[in-house]
């Protein structure tokens, strides 16, 4: 309880209660009363006529107060945290004096609602609970869960039990002697060691085990490199002897792979509440960016399960120190965690504090107080532990996950401690933090000074531990000596689970399918698409809107881009595959197009028709995401990895835009089957093509994503027309092989009166790579793609060149030579063809083709038409791109 103004009045009628029936009030206030001092010093029942002022000092009680509330708000700054023992000067504000009280004042009674008979007492309760080893913040926390959070962390700490204590004492050893192995096995080799840290160990088997006992059945990790190959053992299950095969780093021929502390693993752990899956994602050295990857994974399993209270699954993210308040993918992580679109119940933070970043201390790398300040901004309450006080780490991590559980928010654990070792085994940390390491090397191993704690008490005997760890060590030496017994390289695990039937590999292996839908489906879909329930009031605009898709259906209006697009995800949930699309303002749609949900004009209800398509169709999910590319697009492709059989998309407002999730389209969707073996389905929208908007509204970096091209790990397309667009959407659920897609798509071509489809083109065929066009006697061959077809076609009407044939390149990469081959098949060998590309001579995809086909296409003469090379994708000015622009077009029909 608060002591307020309003306690007066509360302390007023006690008082009374007290004066004409002492037995009226329970033990704890006749106590407090009767304890009272009354001027002249007697203890006595006071008279009737005494007042409650008189009785009670409410002065003083105020001022204990004000006392309590420093300790709540700023205890932690004097907390025990450090393992190195570094001095931290307790604020004034935690002295007696501050608030006006004295050592005289110790032996007071107060009230019970202190919850100490005397401010002594109090004060001690105070000291033991938040200057020990945990600093709790808690103060920036909604106020209800703050009164909660409040009455666990002064109530008195719960002990681990002894089957616990055993448990991490055993855990800490083996992390602890695995570290050791590594360094004596493998001398000179990174591995990015635990040792400072090796509570880590423990505390996220205990996670596990806590986790299951709130009902999680899946646990997803996402942590960079500090301890990853521990965890990979010890959390993971790792098998000892794979880890070691990878020491020895012989991998099957045409299999890139990764460093050893990059790789991920799943398996299912025995809890005593039960079987638990646990998978630690694999990911790049980009250290942040796998937290929406993380993220992304457990929502989809959430999804697959129908967890719609996001209580089966657990994400733990294991941060750096310095890279949680360095690296800005963090705060975008923490803003996704209460939106709808993204929300899992929960995030397990755990800061692995190094109090050290490479070379770099936190006076270096924060301007905040702590690295974690910044999870402040979603109310996270925040425990910062002394990483070698492995009892209050248990009570700070059931704290943690009794909060997520029943608040369904982010929770932060600052395990503090230090780095051992220099940033990797070779490094030498004396040259930059002399005295630091001075003092670290004073630190006797955790797990011995835990283990003579637990002896000293009973709890474990010297011959156990003895016992443990040599069947342990045995344990590893078996390992490591079958490997160097029976060398061979390192399999990559095979596609199993969800990924049963899906491949990766060569395009050309995968046979393509039929993608066509019949016309009496599509009608039934169209009409669902454009029906509303009775009374909603459509906006006026948007009437015509449906009034247009019912039109569509007699086959009176041919269909626009947005309503192929429609179709392809009703369709595609109409037969079972969930269908989930989220970006900036992908609901209406950039360009106001899409409008996939609509609000009743009068009370703002939202209604999605797609979503209302049929009984037991597969959700669709379209959600508006905040401002941001990099977290999102990693959300979505973690989202693709647990979600084969859907269709996952990730659109940008502009592509342009996607240049700000760049990490992820490197490091994730181009590499990660080359480097881990990962198969992902994601598909990028990236609005495309230079219609006189500006350098940052023109270009999705075409040139990049073909750059980026390579053993087919990626689908580059660029569809001119709503049917192909509608094609390769289905396509690239409908066929077994996965492989990210990027798509080119249009701007100015969504309201194009030529780019329209008839039902007919949905219902019959499938995806063409290249679109031919004869053209007999033809004196060249325009090769294009995308949005400046149509502007060619134009053109060639204006001019009258009818002897100059237009081909339509759609799909870029895996570049589709059978196909082109045959579309030029009809002109003879001194016809030439010329690429028209609208973007700049060293953007777009002439330099991918040229470097393709130096010169000659299929024994043709291969030239370009393009604007100059420039450093910018565009201009910014419209008058100067139409004049650009018009100039082009001369070229190409010269």
């Amino acid at each position: 309880m608060e002591l307020t103004l309003e306690s007066q009045g509360y302390l007023e009628a006690l008082y009374r209660a007290y004066l004409e029936d002492p037995f009226s009030l329970p033990e704890e206030w006749r106590r407090y009363f009767s304890a009272l001092t009354l001027e002249d010093g007697r203890r006595e029942r006071p008279a009737p006529s005494v007042s409650v002022a008189e009785a009670v000092d409410l002065g003083f009680l105020l001022k204990v107060e004000r006392l309590v509330q420093a300790y709540r708000e700023l205890g932690h700054l004097a907390a025990q945290i450090d393992p190195l023992g570094q001095e931290r000067p307790r604020p004034k504000a935690l002295t007696l004096e501050a608030h006006g009280l004295s050592s005289q004042d110790l032996p007071r009674p107060l009230p019970p609602f202190f919850g100490a008979p005397t401010l002594g007492a109090l004060l001690e309760r105070l000291q033991a609970t938040y200057l020990g080893p945990i600093g709790f913040e808690v103060a920036h926390v909604e106020p209800e869960e703050r009164e909660w959070l409040l009455a666990r962390i002064e109530a008195p700490w719960e002990r681990p039990p002894q089957e616990v204590r055993r448990r991490m004492l055993e855990a800490l050893m083996q992390a602890s002697l695995f570290e050791a192995f590594l360094q004596r096995k493998y001398l000179g080799a990174k591995t990015f060691s635990a040792e400072g840290l090796e509570s880590l160990i423990p505390l996220l088997k205990e996670a596990v085990v806590e986790a299951a006992r709130h009902g999680v059945k899946e646990v997803v990790l996402g942590m960079a490199h500090r301890g990853r190959l521990n965890v990979l053992a010890h959390v993971a299950g790792k098998p000892f002897e794979r880890i070691f095969r990878e020491f020895e780093e012989i991998f099957p021929e045409g299999y890139a792979g990764d460093v050893k502390y990059h790789l991920g693993f799943s398996s299912d752990q025995e809890t005593p509440y039960g079987k638990v899956h646990v998978s630690l994602n694999f990911n790049p050295s980009h250290l942040e960016f796998v937290n929406p990857v993380t993220l992304g994974r457990l929502r989809a399993k959430q999804d697959r399960f129908g967890d719609r209270e996001r209580r089966r699954g657990l994400a733990i993210l294991v941060h750096g120190d310095s890279a949680f308040i360095g690296e800005g993918i963090v705060q975008e992580t923490l803003n996704l965690s209460q939106l709808p679109g993204y929300r899992v119940g929960g995030t397990l933070h755990v800061v692995a504090n190094n109090q050290l970043g490479f070379t770099t201390l936190p006076s270096e790398y924060t301007s905040c107080r702590y690295p974690t300040d910044i999870a402040k901004m979603v109310g996270a309450p925040i425990f910062h532990v002394n990483a070698e006080a492995v009892d209050a780490l248990w009570f700070a991590l059931r704290l943690a996950l009794e909060y997520r559980s029943r608040f369904g928010k982010d929770v932060v654990l600052d395990l503090v401690g230090y780095r051992r070792r220099g940033h990797n085994e070779t490094d030498e940390p004396t040259f930059t933090q002399p005295t630091m390491y001075a003092l670290i090397a004073k630190k006797p191993e955790p797990w011995k000074a835990y283990a003579e704690r637990l002896q000293a008490e009973g709890v474990v005997r010297e011959e156990e531990l003895k016992a443990l760890e040599g069947a342990y060590l045995e344990r590893l030496e078996s390992e490591f000596a079958r490997v160097k017994a029976e060398p061979g390289p390192v399999v990559p695990h095979g596609l199993s689970g969800l990924w049963q039937g899906y491949v990766g590999g060569p395009d050309h292996l995968v046979p393509e399918v039929e993608t066509g839908v019949p016309k009496e489906v599509l009608r039934n879909l169209l009409v669902r698409l454009a029906t509303v329930p009775e009374g909603f009031q459509v906006h006026p605009k948007l009437k015509r809107f449906l009034e247009a898709r019912l039109e569509m259906v007699e086959e009176k209006r041919p269909l626009d881009w947005a309503t192929a697009e429609a179709l392809a995800f009703a369709t595609l949930a109409a037969e079972g595959h969930r269908v989930r699309l989220t970006g900036q303002d992908a609901l209406r749609g950039t360009f106001t197009q899409r409008h996939a949900a609509l609000y009743d004009y009068r009370t703002g209800e939202k209604y999605i028709p797609l979503a209302h398509l049929a009984e037991g169709q597969a959700p669709v999910e379209i959600h508006n995401s905040p401002l941001s590319e990099a977290g999102v697009l990693g959300f979505e492709y973690g989202y693709s990895l647990d979600y084969p059989e859907g269709l996952i998309l990730w659109e940008a407002q502009f592509g342009d835009f996607a240049n700000v999730a760049q990490v992820y389209i490197d490091q994730f969707l181009a590499s990660a089957e080359a480097k881990w073996g990962r198969l992902s389905g994601l598909v990028l929208l990236l609005p495309h093509g230079l219609e006189g908007q500006g350098p940052e509204h023109s270009s999705a970096r075409l040139e990049r994503f073909l750059q980026l091209g390579a053993k087919d790990n990626l689908q580059v397309a660029y569809p001119t027309t709503p049917a192909q667009f509608f094609h390769l959407l289905r396509r690239q659920v409908k066929r077994s092989i996965r492989k990210p897609l990027v798509v080119m798509t249009p701007k100015s071509l969504l309201r194009h009166p030529e780019v329209v489809s008839g039902l007919e083109e949905l219902a019959q065929g499938r995806f063409q790579k290249v679109i031919p066009e004869r053209v007999k006697g033809a004196r060249k061959v325009l090769l294009t793609s995308g949005k400046v077809y149509y502007e060619l076609l134009a053109k060639r009407r204006e001019l009258g060149a009818e002897d100059v044939a237009i081909l339509r390149l759609e799909l870029l990469y895996p570049f589709p030579e059978a196909e082109l081959q045959e579309a030029l098949s009809p002109y003879p060998k001194k016809v030439p063809v010329v690429y028209v590309q609208e973007e700049p001579i060293n953007q777009g995809a002439w330099w991918y083709l040229s470097a393709r086909f130096c010169g000659e296409i299929f024994g043709h003469p291969l030239s370009v038409v393009a604007r100059p090379e420039s450093p910018s994708p565009a201009v910014g000015s419209s008058k100067v791109h139409r004049l650009e622009q018009e100039a082009l077009l001369e070229e190409a029909f010269k």
